[in-house]
C-alpha cells in the first residue's frame, strides 16, 4: 500500500508547470509528458511537496472523497512512470488549506494521461545538451 508514504520528485529531469490549475509533468529522459484531471493535478501538488499520502484519504472533492484505494492506485502510477520517489528521512508537509479548497472545487476523478507524441524531439533537444559553460553549439560529450 502507497498511502503511508511521504514521496518527492525523482528526478532533477522530472520538470512540471501548472496551466490553469493543470499540471503538466515531463519527463526529459524518455521525453514523455504527463497530463492529470483536476483532482490529479491538486494531488500531484500535495505529493510532490511532501504532503504524506495518507493525508490525503478521505479529503473531499467536487466528484467525491478520495478513497485509500484511489490514492493508491494515482500513486502507484506516478511511482510506475518514475515520476516520483519514496522518501523515508523527509519531513512530513502540512496539507494547505488552500489545497483542500482547490480539492474541492475539482470535478474530475483521478487520472493521469501519458503522451508521447513529442518524445523523439524532447530527447533529442540539442540546446539542452550542452557542454557547461561553453553553451551553444558545444554539444556535450558522452563520458
Amino acid at each position: 500500500m502507497q498511502t503511508s508514504g511521504i514521496y518527492t520528485i525523482a528526478s532533477k529531469d522530472i520538470v512540471f508547470e501548472s496551466f490553469d490549475g493543470e499540471a503538466v509533468v515531463l519527463d526529459l529522459t524518455s521525453g514523455k509528458y504527463f497530463g492529470f484531471s483536476d483532482s490529479g493535478s491538486r494531488l500531484w501538488d500535495a505529493l510532490s511537496s511532501g504532503v504524506p499520502a495518507a493525508e490525503l484519504a478521505g479529503v473531499v472533492t467536487g466528484a467525491g472523497p478520495l478513497s485509500a484505494t484511489d490514492i493508491d492506485g494515482f500513486v502507484s502510477q506516478l511511482l510506475e512512470f518514475g515520476l516520483l520517489a519514496p522518501v523515508s528521512d523527509a519531513p512530513a508537509q502540512p496539507l494547505s488549506g488552500t489545497l483542500l479548497a482547490q480539492l474541492a472545487d475539482t470535478t474530475e476523478p483521478l487520472k493521469v494521461d501519458i503522451h508521447d507524441d513529442l518524445a523523439d524531439l524532447i530527447v533529442v533537444d540539442p540546446i539542452h545538451e550542452v557542454e557547461e559553460p561553453l553553451g551553444w553549439p558545444a554539444v556535450k560529450q558522452a563520458t
